[in-house]
């Protein structure tokens, strides 16, 4: 869905039917506890589950998740086996609550680097859920919004330069269409916890007209409860896509 798609809408107030989340904080939230970080990422993945199944009743449709970034890689090999494991861990304990909730999971990221028995889990899990829609739940991991452009600028060059495509004829549509993203719509709000207030490397082409929430909460504390004050807040905010409002 493109800032022109959503000028055609309804603009104030407006739900946050798409909500993408950089979950950051979880190291910190064990540091601070004299605790290893991954015992940080476990409560983590735990509280995914609470943002999942409240997600539906806030109105959300949609909910992105920011699990592991392309710069993720540059942790300990500890960390980067642990993280993998709970990836892991979490689609293999999930797959029957999820399928019986209605939610559709699937992922967006560079899966190349991926271990193959957890990108099989990854692909077993699209595929069990394919078919619902109460909540579309995705997961970011090996993504960076940098690598992903490139991706699609490749796949486009590729396209042309044999012939399926015309320069001419490379456009938004066509542009979005090569993205990991290409069938979801753009996300209304985007949120970060942990106090920090960059966005990371996530989503830069499609979050251009997203509404940003910055919270100090770390993620193994951000509860249902924060979540339906931000789009409580969210529902309050004027989104005029470099337009103007008519009184």
């Amino acid at each position: 869905m493109s800032a022109k798609d959503n000028n055609d809408k309804s603009q104030y107030p407006r739900p946050a039917e798409h909500v993408a989340i950089i979950m950051d904080g979880n190291g910190r939230w064990a540091t601070n506890r004299g605790w290893p970080r991954l015992v940080g990422h476990r409560k983590g993945a735990e509280r995914v589950k609470e943002i999942v199944h409240c997600a539906p009743d806030l109105g959300i449709r949609w909910l992105t998740i920011y699990a592991f970034s392309t710069e993720n890689w540059k942790r300990s090999t500890e960390e980067v086996l642990g993280l993998m494991s709970i990836f892991a861990r979490y689609i293999q304990r999930e797959a029957d609550r999820l399928a019986s909730e209605g939610v559709r999971m699937r992922f967006i990221g560079d899966r190349s680097r991926l271990d193959p028995k957890l990108q099989r889990l990854m692909s077993g899990i699209e595929a069990r859920t394919a078919g619902f829609s109460r909540l579309n739940l995705t997961v970011a991991i090996n993504y960076g919004g940098r690598d992903e452009i490139l991706r699609a600028v490749a796949a486009l060059a590729c396209d042309v330069a044999e012939g399926r495509l015309k320069a001419s004829d490379v456009d938004e549509t066509s542009f979005t269409a090569r993205l990991d993203t290409e069938d979801l719509p753009d996300p209304d709000l985007v949120i970060r916890t942990s106090g920090e207030t960059r966005t990371s490397n996530f989503l830069p082409w499609q979050a251009a007209y997203s509404e940003y929430e910055f919270t100090e909460t770390l993620w193994p504390d951000f509860t249902p409860q924060e979540l339906a004050k931000i789009l409580e807040r969210f529902g309050n905010r004027e989104r005029r896509y470099g337009g103007v409002l008519q009184a």
